[in-house]
């Protein structure tokens, strides 16, 4: 698969991902976010799907779409996870 579709499918990806999860912030860098994270998770979706015999990310279809979502949806709950303390913490 090419590097366009990959980006297609992680933008699509993410973008069902993040309003599954909701909260995603809107503009440019959201989107960004979205797209990297997408992709991230296309392939990490993809890497699982393979090994557990379901099959691979392909192209722009369906059950691509599906196993990139699953996939973004675990990568932005731990990019969530990850992040969510920063800028919180205060001197005590």
């Amino acid at each position: 698969m090419g590097i366009l579709t990959w980006i297609l499918v992680g933008l699509v990806a993410g973008f069902v991902a993040e309003l599954i999860l909701g909260g995603g912030s809107i503009g440019l860098r959201g989107i960004l976010v979205a797209t990297v994270l997408g992709v991230v998770g296309a392939i990490l979706g993809g890497f699982v799907s393979v090994a557990l015999g379901f099959g691979d990310v392909t192209g722009f279809n369906i059950r691509s779409l599906v196993i990139a979502i699953c996939g973004s949806l675990v990568v932005i709950i731990v990019f969530r996870a990850v992040t969510s303390g920063r800028g919180n913490r205060g001197l005590i």
